[in-house]
């Protein structure tokens, strides 16, 4: 968290504590004041009942004195019940609302993050394929190295597709304007199709596939691609060159599932759930070194419920992520 922000919301704490003091002070004055106006009217009805003692036979004096203990008790009771349950009150309510800033706060700093990233995301693909053209432009290379350069520059249109696909997509899926176009397909074909295009993006990868055929799923194709796509990327992004990724598809009764496992470092316990929010990315901000905008998995998994499944993340040992989508068919 910067530090601009990390004052801010100190600053927002310190103020917000000041006034939950005072709403506390205030509760325990009322309580104290309240008490002391029950024993004021309790010690007057005494000196009261002295005054007409006199008159009064000694079993009527003791139980008008009793009836006055008595309705100075319930004050007593009264009182402090009212007073727990302000107390109770005031203290989840403050509880909900420090919650709801910090989270918050939280939102605005993965915005904030997100936004960064997503600048950073957008210019390095423009860049890259920018100096490739001029180069082609201004030189005249051998055959083999206008090959290398062109499908550079493709890999990084293609990255910037994906990238952009995900922001759109996302937002019409968030808004609900996204018409789903949704259509008996083979999962199979669009799995082995996908796993095509990422041997050929990157073919210093290895890549293996363990697809059973005619998993047949009701579906949008392009929010499936996506879903792969997504998978995939993750599992490129954070496994090791020699690392290998691999694609599984199976059948079972009344379902598919669909794994993607990668031998990358793995995700933490604590992190497991926290990787398919909105934003979330695991790490510290300054020092994270992947590239990425917090939206890929955040996708998958709105993608997956949107198609009656859902997705969640084991270990791969003896190390890496196994990422599974299961689709209730």
């Amino acid at each position: 968290m910067p530090d601009e922000t990390r004052k801010r919301l100190k600053r927002t704490t310190v103020i917000y504590c000041t006034l939950l003091f005072y709403v506390l002070a205030a509760l325990i004055w009322w309580f104290i004041s309240l008490e002391k106006q029950s024993k004021e009217i309790a010690r007057q009805q005494y000196e009261n009942l002295a005054a007409r003692s006199e008159t009064m036979s000694t079993l009527k004096l003791a139980d008008e004195m009793q009836s006055i203990t008595r309705e100075e008790k319930r004050n007593t009771r009264k009182y402090i019940a009212e007073g727990i349950t302000f107390l109770i009150l005031i203290v989840i309510g403050a509880l909900m609302v420090y919650r709801s800033i910090r989270k918050q706060f939280k939102l605005q700093q993965q915005q904030q993050n997100f936004m960064m990233a997503v600048t950073h995301e957008l210019k390095t693909p423009i860049a890259v394929a920018r100096l490739n053209l001029e180069t082609l432009q201004k030189y005249t290379l051998d055959p083999e190295k206008q090959k290398k350069l062109i499908r550079n520059t493709l890999d990084e249109t293609t990255r910037l597709h994906l990238l952009t696909n995900n922001i759109l997509v996302s937002s019409q899926l968030e808004s609900d304007r996204y018409h789903s176009a949704m259509e008996e397909l083979d999962l199979s074909t669009l799995l082995k199709d996908c796993m095509r295009d990422f041997r050929k993006r990157f073919p210093d990868r290895v890549f293996e596939e363990e697809i059973e055929e005619e998993a047949d799923l009701r579906g949008d194709p392009l929010l499936l691609q996506m879903l792969i796509n997504n998978l995939v990327e993750n599992a490129i992004k954070y496994s090791p060159k020699e690392g290998k990724i691999k694609a599984v598809l199976a059948k079972a009764s009344g379902s598919i599932r669909l794994q993607v496992i990668d031998e990358g470092p793995g995700i933490p316990e604590e992190e497991k759930t926290r990787v398919f929010s909105k934003f979330y990315r695991i790490g510290n901000e300054s020092t994270r070194k992947a590239q990425g905008t917090g939206l890929g998995l955040y996708l998958c998994r709105k993608i997956a419920r949107d198609h009656n499944g859902d997705i969640a993340v084991t270990n791969n040992l003896p190390t890496g992520s196994n990422f599974a989508v299961i689709f209730k068919t």
